[in-house]
């Protein structure tokens, strides 16, 4: 009984406190999981390595035959899931989250745990936010559905997961809130809002307990800038917008290329490839951070950057372009920083102290290529604010991200690559504003459940009924070998001719109490008449009735 009322109550969109507490849960349940990832990671480099993340210290040729053993334990594990299964990261989770409500197939988490375990710990150039965001999105949702919730809450509870991944994996739990919003659910609603604000917030504090308040790009410190250089930025904004265009729009040729060939070649090729690379310059392999550090402390070394540079966008473009399982942000966050280094090189010879804004131009890189790249400007702004823990780079961020995103969608022709690999993989990502503000809602909460149920009864006994109490609905049950069937007997206003009956049946379809009021237009659209009736576990037990008036009164339902 308790759990019918939470059901009722998260059919609603509205914020309330059982919301609240589910979005607490889903945000400790994707902490875990990417703790638990994170530290699997560096389990396995530090049987190897060091230094985790850091290859340059391992032995060339382990170097160079490392990418290719993963490659290898990754299609094993593709080998025993099923290679259909093999559908992962952000792109993934966003169709997810827009067609099935978030919910997340059991084998291809199981692929992107393990196979993403192998790929950052092994050297290719992936992030960790992806395997974060769809662990977190899965682990949050299986929650919602073993509860059987409603639909529209177990979708919020799936944004709630990829919330607390990204706050776990970056320790920025408002960039993480924003980046749901702007990204995976686009859309702004108060009551998803909360539920996320807390689950980001969760993630954060967890991940903290274990591996401490220090998060991983702290070297990055931001140096307030002089007055004259904020014209530069607008340049340095072009060109962070060229590079983002040129990553998105190469990494999409290598898709397309590399899609003729089977899973195994890509994947042993990506690794052969990274090898390659790993061996002459290992500062270009892992998912960012060593080159960033190298960064940090080489800004004078122009043949290493510029190296560093294109070896970066060449083993990330064939990591995630060849289907290795991981993030981009990682990746484009290192080629921001040394975008960044690059275009300060000029100014040291004006400035006898220019290496002081190493930090302050690789965050701003940051923002740019974060924003060209995602088309997630807030993100990157709120993200690159809280990396540096100084609200003095907002100014100099905007003026970096404006120029950086219309260079890059009106000049340069790029979108999005999350929806470019969606448009690719023909994964449906749309869907209408009526469906849309349908979805929002569950069908149990403007269901009526005051009806009354004749079984086989003549038409005598229901046109007394409706006649003593016409506010309740009047259903027929009709017994068949295949099943009841469930008619809505209402009074037919349009008689005419002699045989017509003074009571219409119009025989209605099913739907789960799990379904929203999508479903139900679904069914109901064509004819605009009629209903539908909603069954908890079995579909032959009715407990409501939706009709299309109901469904009417909802659509023109005014809203601020």
């Amino acid at each position: 009984m308790q759990l019918d009322k939470l059901r009722y109550e998260l059919a609603h969109p509205r914020t309330s406190v059982q919301l609240c507490l589910l979005g607490i849960v889903a945000g400790v349940i994707a902490a875990l999981l990417i703790t638990l990832l994170r530290l699997c990671v560096e389990g396995i480099q530090l049987l190897i390595l060091t230094v985790p993340d850091n290859f340059s210290l391992l032995d060339p040729r382990h170097r160079f035959l490392l990418p290719s053993l993963a490659a290898m334990l990754i299609l094993f594990v593709a080998w025993l899931t099923g290679f259909r299964h093999y559908r992962l990261g952000i792109p993934f989770v966003i169709h997810r989250v827009k067609t099935f409500y978030g919910l997340m197939p059991l084998r291809t988490t199981i692929n992107q745990f393990f196979g993403g375990m192998l790929a950052l710990a092994c050297g290719f150039s992936v992030g960790r936010e992806g395997p974060a965001v769809h662990l977190g999105a899965a682990g949050s949702s299986f929650v919602g559905d073993r509860l059987k919730l409603p639909f529209n809450s177990i979708r919020i509870l799936a944004g709630c997961g990829v919330a607390a991944g990204i706050s776990a994996t970056f320790n920025t739990p408002f960039a993480a809130v924003i980046f749901v919003m702007e990204v995976v659910l686009r859309e702004y609603k108060i009551h998803v809002f909360i539920p996320v604000m807390l689950a980001a917030a969760v993630g954060s504090l967890l991940t903290t307990l274990v591996f401490g308040e220090v998060h991983e790009m702290a070297f990055l410190r931001w140096v307030a800038l002089e007055p004259w250089m904020y014209l530069l930025l607008i340049f340095f904004g072009v060109g962070m917008g060229g590079l983002a265009a040129l990553f998105n729009h190469q990494l999409m040729k290598t898709i397309e290329f590399f899609s003729r060939f089977n899973m195994a070649t890509r994947l042993l090729l990506a690794g052969f490839i990274t090898g390659c690379i790993g061996f002459v310059l290992p500062e270009a392999m892992g998912s960012g951070l060593t080159a960033i550090d190298v960064v940090i402390d080489n800004p004078h070394n122009v043949t290493l950057l510029i190296a560093l540079l294109f070896g970066k966008l060449l083993l990330t473009i064939i990591a995630i372009g060849l289907g290795i399982p991981g993030g981009v942000i990682g990746p484009i966050f290192g080629l921001g920083v040394i975008g960044g280094a690059l275009f300060l090189l000029p100014l040291n010879l004006l400035l006898e102290d220019a290496d002081q804004f190493t930090g302050s131009f690789g965050l701003l890189g940051m923002a740019g290529m974060f924003t060209a790249v995602l088309h997630a400007p807030l993100a990157a702004l709120s993200a690159v604010m809280e990396l540096s823990f100084n609200p003095n780079v907002i100014l100099p961020a905007m003026l970096v991200i404006v120029p950086a995103y219309v260079t890059s969608t009106q000049f340069l022709n790029n979108s999005s690559v999350f929806i470019r690999q969606l448009q690719f993989q023909q994964l449906p990502y749309q869907t209408t504003p009526v469906r849309e503000h349908l979805q929002k809602t569950g069908v149990i909460a403007v269901m009526q459940a005051d009806i009354q149920i004749f079984a086989d009864s003549n038409q005598q006994q229901i046109m007394q009924f409706m006649e003593h109490a016409p506010q309740k609905l009047v259903v027929l049950r009709i017994a068949g070998e295949d099943g009841p069937e469930f008619q809505l007997a209402q009074w037919d206003i349009s008689l005419s001719g002699e045989d017509s009956r003074p009571v219409s049946y119009t025989t209605m379809q099913g739907v789960s109490a799990q379904a929203t009021l999508s479903e139900v237009y679904d069914i109901l659209q064509a004819s605009r008449n009629g209903a539908v009736y909603v069954y908890q576990q079995d579909q032959n037990q009715l407990i409501g009735v939706v009709t299309w008036s109901t469904l009417r009164g909802h659509l023109h339902k005014q809203e601020y």
